[in-house]
């Protein structure tokens, strides 16, 4: 570390010089990485940074602080620089073990390994969304909380985003998303760098983008320099000053500025200067070309400051919240609860009990049992706050009572995503990582593709998203196969910390909605049917809640099973038919009723021997779905029944039928096993 900054330059540019340089000295070391963009946009971070970004260093997560997304994230060095300089929890020695294994540098920044990562970003796009989350998150939040005099929820959300992020087709769905709710919070930087991998964006991205969010509803601004200080800070003034509208800056940067020969080059992006070409690039700016990872004192000085001004603007906070606790002591009460997604007293009692088709002489389907549940759920819990991607009365998310969340309507609770799949996952994970909102997000199971990156992203930072995915089956009939799933329910069980919950019955749909919402560390997709299902009349049988176990013994045998029938969601009805049938014949069949195969794994292998004993060889899973895993249960030796082709387009119950999910077909393949 040097002791003196460097002779004849000012703080600023020796601040924005170890940036830089921070950044192509981590990159050449790991020799891997993207020195490039924080080399051009370091000017930029750093205006923000230090004259507009309200934060502490000291405290990553005080809820009254400005939220800083990085959606281009392969820009990671750029935010690794500032938070070490800033004074995060983040050492040179981190720093220097940039990609390393271990490291709490990653390639792309992961929220839940580093201090002052507000998200997970790399797959680009992903970053613009999650900040439109947080901002509506943020409104939300304000309006149910702020009281006159007590502004507890009133900051900004900024990003950074490159051309590539604008591209993408969640940016467009989420920006479109952003100008309509009116987000005047939300601040986006663009670094127009002109460069892509390839080479210049001239190769397939010439659009107006300016026109094009103005179109959107955004208030949009320029800066020609990216090197102009007084230039970026009086646009981020302007933002400010354009509270109705979203704002997004255009920023004209150089990518690889002050390498002298991959400055406005595509060799500047993805990969390490060089290291003569960072010796150069360090002489060019004025920059000690002896040393790697050089800092001077004054510039910590500079920066450390961040710590004394956020842990001063975190006391006014604090102090402005205990006032609010005596002033609006109910209201303040019920602010840390949902804070920290604490469930109120009794909550449990709001989940229906759905009485038996047997009683009533009516079906019901799961989707219908979910929409019960979750009107009475919704504003129990008070946090738990989502909406639909225009499928709302298929889907059955609306709440009675709960107005549309609107640019005019900050007060309303249901979110209307319009036709934007993969933005309304993304928008969800802003909400879930601004804290204090648990969302909840609907549309077909077959538009799961649509959104299956933000949903992965849901699991890998382990946010309480709650995905309603209804239309589950081939049985949802006439729309056909572009409509009906086939290899989605496998496709979602193989992303690592999701919980895929397919209920067989209305009551343990009402289950479902209690595991998602007692789910703290990670996502949860409810996956129910358009068809009706008998609801099971539980006399004898075991109770609904065996869902939150995975997978339960739903009809016992009189001794050792001869066989083991188990199934999930609209076929278990057929399982348990199944095993009557065999029962007349003499041969004891045990019926597992299996909603979620993450959460059976979780429980312990003598739970998962009783449920499926290994003595029992004779299996017969059933499914409308690929067949494919299906072995991990049912062995070498059983039978797993499904769909491993297309759908077809007819009433859903002939489409079953066709398909050989029936009870009769249940019973022929158990009867094979047992009789050898």
């Amino acid at each position: 570390m040097a002791t003196d900054l460097l002779e004849g330059t000012d703080i600023e540019t020796q601040t924005i010089n170890a940036i830089r340089f921070l950044s192509a000295d981590a990159v050449q070391r790991a020799q891997s990485g993207h020195p490039g963009t924080p080399m051009g946009l370091a000017p930029v971070a750093y205006v923000l940074w230090t004259r507009h970004l309200r934060h502490n260093p000291s405290d990553p997560g005080w809820p009254g602080r400005d939220r800083f997304v990085l959606s281009a994230g392969h820009a990671s060095m750029l935010l690794y620089s500032l938070l070490h300089l800033t004074g995060y929890d983040l050492s040179m020695e981190e720093i220097k073990n940039f990609r390393q294994w271990g490291s709490q540098t990653p390639g792309h920044p992961e929220a839940h390994l580093t201090d002052g990562v507000e998200t997970t970003t790399g797959p680009l796009g992903q970053g613009f969304a999650n900040g439109v989350g947080m901002a509506v998150a943020e409104r939300l939040l304000a309006d149910e909380f702020n009281e006159e005099g007590f502004p507890l929820f009133d900051h900004y959300t900024y990003a950074i985003c490159s051309d590539g992020d604008l591209m993408e087709g969640i940016s467009q769905e989420a920006a479109s998303l952003a100008g309509h709710l009116g987000l005047g919070k939300l601040i986006y930087f663009f670094d127009d760098n002109q460069i892509t991998i390839d080479g210049s964006t001239d190769l397939a991205f010439t659009e107006d983008v300016a026109g094009r969010f103005e179109a959107y509803g955004w208030h949009v601004a320029h800066v020609e320099d990216a090197n102009d200080l007084s230039a970026v800070d009086a646009a981020i003034e302007e933002a400010k000053a354009a509270p109705e509208k979203p704002s997004l800056i255009r920023v004209q940067s150089h990518i690889g500025y002050g390498s002298p020969n991959k400055q406005d080059t595509a060799a500047a992006h993805g990969a390490p200067l060089g290291e003569e070409e960072v010796r150069l690039a360090k002489e060019a700016l004025g920059w000690p070309t002896e040393e790697t990872f050089y800092v001077p004192d004054a510039v910590y000085d500079h920066m450390r400051a961040a710590k004394a001004e956020g842990q001063k603007a975190q006391r006014e906070w604090e102090g402005l919240r205990a006032d609010y606790e005596e002033a609006h002591p109910e209201q303040a009460a019920r602010l840390e609860r949902w804070m920290d997604r604490g469930l109120p007293e009794g909550w449990e009692e709001t989940l229906p009990t759905f009485e038996p088709t047997a009683e009533t002489g009516e079906e019901m389907a799961t989707r219908k049992a979910s929409g019960l549940t979750l009107e009475e759920l919704a504003p129990a819990v008070g946090y738990l706050i989502g909406g639909s991607a225009d499928l709302t009365g298929s889907n059955k998310t609306d709440v009675e009572g709960r107005a549309d969340f609107q640019k005019d309507r900050p007060g309303g609770r249901y979110l209307r995503f319009g036709v934007r799949e993969h933005a309304m996952a993304g928008v969800s994970n802003g909400m879930a990582l601004h804290g204090g909102i648990q969302p909840y997000a609907g549309t077909f199971l077959i538009f799961s593709d649509y959104l299956r990156p933000s949903l992965r992203l849901s699991a890998l930072m382990e946010q309480p998203v709650v995905y309603v995915f209804t239309h589950d089956s081939i049985g949802l009939g006439e729309d056909g196969p572009t409509h009906q799933p086939v290899e989605h329910l496998m496709a979602l069980r193989a992303i690592p910390g999701l919980a895929l919950l397919r209920p067989a019955d209305a009551n343990e749909a009402a289950q479902a909605w209690g595991a998602a919402v007692q789910r703290t560390d990670g996502p949860t997709a409810l996956v129910l049917t358009r068809q009706t299902l008998p609801t099971f009349d539980r006399t004898g049988l075991a109770a609904a809640e065996g869902l939150h176990r995975g997978a339960y013994i739903l009809r016992e045998t009189n001794g050792q099973p001869d066989a083991v029938l188990m199934g999930t969601g609209s076929e278990v009805q057929h399982a348990l038919r199944a095993a009557e049938a065999l029962e007349s014949e003499g041969i004891e069949a045990q019926v597992v009723s299996m909603p979620s195969w993450a959460l059976f794994e979780a429980q312990s292998e003598a739970y998962r021997h009783t449920v499926l004993p290994p003595s029992v060889e004779a299996r017969v899973s059933i499914e409308a779905g690929v067949t494919q895993g299906w072995e991990r249960y049912v062995g070498t030796s059983g039978t797993a029944i499904g769909v491993d082709r297309f759908g077809a387009s007819a009433p859903g119950e002939r489409v079953m039928e066709e398909y050989g999910l029936t009870a009769e077909r249940v019973a022929a393949a158990a009867r094979t096993l047992v009789e050898g």
